[in-house]
C-alpha cells in the first residue's frame, strides 16, 4: 500500500531527468527534508520497504540513505530504525526557494540514455590509493630512480618522429620486447606485427567493441566480472549475457541457441576476476571449440597472471592451438603502476593491420618516450627482476591479511583462496549487506569493494574485495580493525539498512 511519503518521493523522482537513479533519490529526499515535507525526527522506511514501494532496487535506496547518513541528514538509532536528524547539517541551504531570484535557465543539453546508463553503473572511485583498494600494486616499491635514468638517457637522442604521434600500432621497440617476453613468460606465440599498444585495457576493449561488433551483438561475460569490461561493452551497444563461474572458471553452456550466439566471449582464465579461479584445460578447450563453431572471438584478459605465489605459471589460452580465435590483452597497470597507461593486444594476423589503422584514427597514439623506456626496462632484465621482488612482497602481505581474517573472524570468512593476484575476497554471511558495509567502512577512511556489485545476475554472493598489494603491514593491521569494527556494528543493528 502506497503512503503519502511514497507519493511525495515518486513525484520528486519524476520531476528530475538527470543524474544516476540513486543520486536522484538522494536529491529528492534531501529536498523534502530541507523543505519540511519530511519533518525532523520522522522515522523513514527501511531500505527494503522503500525499495518495494518505489519499485527500485534495494542497492539504489541503500546508496541514497548512506549518502544522507554521511552528510548528517538522517541517523540510525540502534533497535529503532532510521530517522531524519533533529538538527540539519550546517551545509544545508537555509532558503531553497527565493522568489526574488530569477528562474534558472532551462537545461539545453542532456546526457544520452546510454550515458545515463553508464553513470548508473559506474564503479570508478574518486580515490585510487590506500587500504584496501583492489587492483593497485605497491607504487612506492617501483624503481623510480632506475626508470628516470633510462628515460633521461633515451630523451637525449629522441628523433623528431618520436615526438609526434606514435607509428600505427605503437613503438616498434616495445613490440619486439613484448614478443620475447610473452613467449617465455606466458607461452604466447606472436610476431611484432600482431601487437597493438593501447592506453589501458578499457581502450583496447572499446576498440574491439567498435570494430568487431554491431549494436545488439551479444557478449558473454563471466558472472561476476570486472565492471569496467561490462560498461565499455554496453555503452557501445552490445548486449551482455552473464555466464556462471565456478572453481574451474566460466561454465559455458552445453548448447547455444541461435539468439544466444556470442560475438565476444570475455574471460580471465589465468586468474578469474574477482573470484580468483583458474580455468581448467577442459573448459579452455570447450571455449575455443565454441568460438570456432559460432564465429566468436575469445577476449583473454590476462591482467595479473605474473603474481602467482605457488605452483607453475598458467599458460595463456592464446597459446593452446595454432591460430586460435583469441585476442590476448595484457597490461602493465598491475605489474608496474596504473598511471603508466600502457597495455597491449596480441591480434590474429588477419585483423592486425586494420585494427591498428582504426586505433590510430580513433585515439591517435603517443607517449613514445614512455614506450621506449618500457622497452629498455624489459630488454635489460629490470622488468623480470621487479616482478620477482613484488611477488615475494605481495605473497607476504596476502599471508598477513589471510591470518587477520582467520584470527578475528574465523576461517568461514576466508574465501576463494587462489594464492595469486593483488586482492583476496572476504566472505560475508548472507544476512550482511556488503554494499551497506562497504559504505560504512568508507566513512572511516578505508576502501573496500562489495562483491555483490560485480554480479550481473541477481543471485549473487556477498563479500568484500580487499586489495593488499598497496598496503604495508602496519597499516593493514589498523585498516582491518576498521573492517571488523564496522562489521560488528552492522551485525548489531536491526534490519534498517
Amino acid at each position: 500500500m502506497r503512503s503519502l511519503l511514497t507519493d511525495l518521493l515518486l513525484q520528486g523522482l519524476e520531476s528530475q531527468q538527470e543524474g544516476t537513479l540513486n543520486k536522484r533519490l538522494y536529491d529528492t529526499i534531501r529536498l523534502a527534508i530541507l523543505e519540511g515535507a519530511i519533518t525532523a525526527g520522522r522515522r523513514l522506511p527501511s531500505s527494503r520497504d522503500l525499495a518495494q514501494q518505489l519499485s527500485l532496487s534495494r542497492n539504489t535506496v541503500i546508496a541514497a540513505y548512506e549518502q544522507l547518513l554521511a552528510e548528517g541528514y538522517i541517523e540510525t538509532r540502534t533497535g529503532s530504525g532510521t530517522y531524519v536528524t533533529e538538527q540539519l547539517p550546517d551545509t544545508a541551504i537555509p532558503n531553497l526557494r527565493d522568489d526574488t531570484e530569477p528562474a534558472p535557465s532551462p537545461v539545453v543539453q542532456e546526457f544520452s540514455r546510454r550515458g545515463l546508463h553508464l553513470l548508473g553503473y559506474a564503479g570508478a572511485s574518486a580515490k585510487q590509493w590506500g587500504a584496501f583498494m583492489p587492483g593497485i600494486p605497491d607504487i612506492t616499491s617501483f624503481p623510480h630512480d632506475l626508470w628516470r635514468r633510462l628515460q633521461t638517457r633515451l630523451a637525449r637522442r629522441l628523433k623528431p618522429e618520436q615526438l609526434s604521434y606514435s607509428p600505427i600500432g605503437g613503438c616498434p621497440e616495445l613490440q619486439r620486447s613484448l614478443v620475447d617476453y610473452l613467449r617465455i613468460a606466458r607461452s604466447v606465440e606472436c610476431t611484432p606485427d600482431q601487437i597493438l599498444i593501447t592506453e589501458g585495457t578499457h581502450q583496447a576493449m572499446d576498440l574491439l567493441a567498435k570494430m568487431l561488433c554491431n549494436p545488439g551483438d551479444l557478449a558473454w561475460l563471466e558472472d561476476p566480472c570486472y565492471w569496467g569490461m561490462r560498461n565499455v561493452l554496453t555503452i557501445n551497444g552490445l548486449r551482455v549475457a552473464p555466464i556462471e563461474v565456478d572453481e574451474q572458471g566460466m561454465v559455458p553452456p552445453d548448447k547455444v541457441s541461435p539468439q544466444w550466439v556470442p560475438r565476444l566471449i570475455c574471460v580471465t582464465p589465468s586468474h578469474q576476476y574477482p573470484l580468483g579461479s583458474v580455468m581448467s584445460l577442459a573448459r579452455r578447450q570447450r571455449l575455443l571449440a565454441l568460438a570456432q563453431e559460432h564465429g566468436s572471438w575469445v577476449i583473454e584478459d590476462d591482467y595479473d597472471s605474473e603474481f602467482r605465489f605457488s605452483g607453475s605459471p598458467i599458460p595463456a589460452l592464446q597459446g593452446l592451438k595454432n591460430q586460435p580465435p583469441v585476442i590476448y590483452i595484457g597490461t602493465f597497470s598491475k605489474t608496474l603502476y596504473p598511471g603508466l597507461r600502457v597495455s597491449y593486444m596480441v591480434l590474429p594476423p588477419h585483423l592486425a593491420q586494420e585494427l591498428k589503422i582504426a586505433h590510430a584514427e580513433l585515439y591517435r597514439g603517443g607517449h613514445l618516450l614512455t614506450q621506449l623506456t618500457l622497452s629498455q626496462f624489459i630488454s635489460e632484465g629490470h622488468y623480470a627482476a621487479h616482478i620477482r621482488r613484488m611477488r615475494l612482497l605481495y605473497a607476504r602481505r596476502r599471508t598477513l591479511l589471510s591470518e587477520l581474517i582467520v584470527q578475528h573472524l574465523g576461517e568461514d570468512y576466508l574465501g576463494y583462496n587462489s594464492n595469486a593476484g593483488l586482492h583476496l575476497i572476504m566472505r560475508l554471511p548472507d544476512t550482511v549487506d556488503d554494499v551497506v558495509l562497504s559504505a560504512r567502512i568508507l566513512q572511516r577512511g578505508v576502501m573496500v569493494k562489495p562483491l555483490s556489485s560485480y554480479y550481473l545476475h541477481p543471485t549473487h554472493q556477498r563479500g568484500l574485495l580487499l586489495g593488499y598489494a598497496s598496503v604495508d603491514e602496519d597499516e593493514m593491521v589498523r585498516a582491518f580493525g576498521v573492517i571488523v569494527t564496522s562489521l560488528n556494528e552492522l551485525k548489531a543493528l536491526p534490519d534498517v539498512g
